[in-house]
């Protein structure tokens, strides 16, 4: 499995001892709120083991700090094996320091050079204005608005559907 490296960022696969981050993240409402009602535990253990062998997903880290910052992932298509879903979290206290910034930039930058992947596709809550500025900042465009289409915790929400083609950064 790969591990990529940027000036600030080191991103490597998870391990067995990243699960206390794993679940403080799922269990966090400020995070989870974007995302997905809180999962029951065994669910939350469930999705920690498919990251352990998921082959595009990592942990968000300083160089100089073994404390884990957020975790990114790409899922690449079964059908479309150009096409990919990216998908990210930071903790709060990392937020606002473009930690997900460069982390996305280089899952991006690896996934066009790496893994023969043309494209890249971000949802996001409209109401998640930090992940949509660095969506935007990462040179994704807004391709659909799906009105009232995501639900968490019986609240509809609008999603969008972003897009970063490879050439296009």
């Amino acid at each position: 499995m790969a591990t990529i490296t940027t000036p600030r960022l080191h991103l490597t696969p998870f391990e067995h001892s990243d699960w206390p981050f794993f679940r403080s993240l799922r269990e966090d409402r400020s995070i989870m709120r974007y995302m997905a009602s809180i999962a029951p535990e065994k669910e939350t253990r469930r999705l920690f083991a498919a990251r352990l062998t998921a082959p595009h997903v990592f942990v968000i880290r300083l160089h100089d700090n073994p404390l884990p910052l957020g975790d990114i992932g790409l899922q690449i298509s079964a059908e479309h094996r150009d096409e990919a879903d990216i998908g990210y979290t930071v903790v709060p206290a990392a937020q606002g320091k473009g930690i997900a910034s460069e982390a996305l930039r280089a899952v991006c930058e690896y996934a066009f050079n790496q893994t023969g992947v043309k494209a890249i596709n971000a949802w996001v809550l409209a109401d998640n204005a930090g992940s949509v500025r660095v969506l935007e900042k990462a040179g994704f465009v807004r391709t659909q608005v799906l009105e009232k289409a995501y639900e968490i915790d019986g609240v509809r929400y609008d999603d969008w559907a972003y897009r970063l083609e490879c050439g296009a950064a």
